[in-house]
């Protein structure tokens, strides 16, 4: 592509940048980087699902920097984190012992510990509430106040119960097919450029930090027929999971030597698609394959579209879109999309000019013809 320098242009610049600070300001109100963590953790957490950096006092300040503006916010995080050393790698996180917040399953009615409804709009009347606009310290206090009573009186145990996943019970009864586990170094697209075909660790980056709305509408395509991949969800949750890192200096180290620096919350979703496969006597029989989805923070619509995607990208033999790891991965991605198509708005004069002069041969020579 032709691009050519504009001369001349930083009094310009540094005019525009003037004039955004001002829009952000003219209305003389300032918004609190702890109000930010405190009343928009939906939009927190996708930040840092996007970005793949979970911090979400970071996540409010780009959020703020960027004037609320998702694919911006996403871009700053992005930029930042690649400024950060990469000091240590945690050890495989394992998500059955994560404190769970919210647990539910599609699948079954009954689930061993319960089906736990946690926070959530899901069972919420879609209508405005015009009383946020007159909310007050003195009310939210005292809400407050009555909700942690009534919590105390619910709540009388202090122990800490763990749930099994409601995968482990179909797996005991033959239902779902074992694997091995695999102990291959995961791939880590942002250290390694992507390549194809992908292994699936590479995949599974790419569908998380992936932008929540691509995702979803990708996901959405394959339920409406783009592979007409219909799953079950057999359990989303959400929760807080501890994280552990090795000693740096000990190559052979047991687990309990291991240095606990904090938890996380993740969103994690399971779902079973049923596939039909060929037995021994070459006739179809109908089996599930479990799609994998998980998030930074709750973000359950886009880890329910990422384990969708998941089983799509296992099965590349497919002629759907969706099925196709190059089209999915290399089109959800925020800050390429964003950047691609905004890089538009810069000069291409002499691109366009040589496409111009092209139309005008073209035009001159039809109208010699004419004459």
């Amino acid at each position: 592509m032709g691009y050519v320098a504009v001369k001349g242009g930083t009094k310009a610049i540094n005019a525009s940048v003037k004039r955004l600070k001002y829009e952000r300001l003219k209305g003389r109100q300032m918004i609190e980087i702890h109000a930010i963590q405190s009343a928009m953790r939906a939009l927190i957490d996708q930040v840092m699902s996007e970005s793949s950096l979970y911090s979400p006092h970071l996540a409010a300040l780009a959020i703020k920097q960027a004037e609320g503006s998702m694919e911006e916010a996403v871009f700053l995080l992005r930029a930042h984190r690649s400024t950060l050393p990469r000091l240590y790698y945690s050890q495989t996180v394992e998500t059955e012992r994560m404190f769970v917040e919210r647990r539910i399953s599609a699948s079954f009615k009954d689930i061993p510990g319960g089906q736990i409804l946690g926070a959530t709009y899901d069972y919420t009347h879609r209508l405005l509430d015009f009383d946020l606009a007159d909310e007050r310290i003195a009310d939210i206090e005292e809400w407050l106040q009555n909700y942690k009573k009534e919590l105390e009186d619910v709540h009388r145990s202090e122990e800490v119960t763990f749930f099994p996943k409601v995968v482990t019970y179909l797996r005991e009864e033959g239902l779902i097919k074992e694997y091995e586990p695999d102990a291959t170094e995961p791939f880590d697209i942002t250290k390694q450029s992507l390549q194809f075909p992908a292994p699936r660790s590479a995949r599974l980056q790419a569908l998380t930090r992936g932008q929540t709305g691509a995702v979803t509408s990708l996901g959405y395509a394959s339920l409406r027929g783009y592979g007409q991949v219909h799953p079950t969800v057999g359990e989303v949750r959400v929760g807080y999971v501890p994280i552990y890192v090795a000693h740096p200096y000990e190559a052979d180290h047991r687990e309990e030597d291991e240095y606990y620096i904090g938890d996380i919350q993740v969103t994690e979703v399971e779902s079973f698609v049923p596939v039909h496969v060929k037995n021994e006597q070459n006739e179809d029989e109908l089996e599930f394959e479990i799609g994998y989805g998980i998030c930074f923070g709750q973000n359950e619509t886009k880890a329910i579209a990422m384990s969708i995607l998941d089983q799509c990208l296992e099965h590349s033999e497919s002629s759907f879109p969706t099925h196709d790891e190059e089209f999915v991965l290399l089109h959800i991605d925020s800050v390429e999309s964003t950047g691609f198509i905004s890089h538009l708005k810069l000069p291409h004069y002499v691109t366009f000019q040589s496409k111009l002069d092209s139309v005008r041969r073209v035009k001159k020579g039809v109208q010699q013809d004419e004459d």
